[in-house]
């Protein structure tokens, strides 16, 4: 092997991550897309409505505003506006919390539990369709290497941020 040779292996090894990169990219896109428009035919719905009420549904006792903000990722006006939503339709109440006037905890009604029961049920098969093309073993191997690209060294204080 030249020298030459050695100095391309890493750029085209870049290369290729960057080609994952972009292919992750477009496979998580045309999911997404499809599941926005599967829940809006299906049941009038919003993906980011279903997130919140997934988030609820793991939470008994219900979360705070800023809770659900937290773990979604999203701003709180996001989350107040789909909370705002949700109780007109009667698949949350906003339950005061003690000692606190500002807060709130939202929790599920019983329609919300069963309305997002039969969404989850009908997401679960649209991914499964969507992923068909993959078997079990497969499914697992690529689960756990998108596990490892959240575990890489954090930055320090000398490190640029990109």
């Amino acid at each position: 092997m030249t020298l030459q040779h050695n100095a391309q292996i890493p750029e085209a090894e870049s290369k290729e991550r960057l080609r994952l990169w972009l292919g992750l990219l477009k496979a998580s896109r045309s999911i997404e897309a499809t599941l926005r428009e599967n829940l809006r035919t299906e049941f009038g719905s919003t993906l980011p409505r279903f997130d919140v009420m997934s988030a609820l549904s793991r939470f008994e006792d219900g979360l705070k505003m800023s809770q659900i903000s937290e773990l979604l990722r999203v701003s709180n006006g996001n989350i107040t506006w789909i909370v705002d939503r949700l109780a007109e339709d009667g698949c949350v109440v906003r339950i005061p919390v003690s000692g606190d006037r500002r807060a709130f905890l939202v929790r599920l009604t019983p329609h919300g539990k069963e309305e997002f029961s039969i969404q989850a049920k009908a997401h679960e098969v649209w991914i499964d369709e969507m992923l068909s093309g993959l078997n079990v073993v497969e499914s697992i191997e690529i689960r756990s290497k998108l596990g490892q690209l959240g575990n890489t060294p954090k930055e320090t204080k000398d490190e640029p941020s990109h």
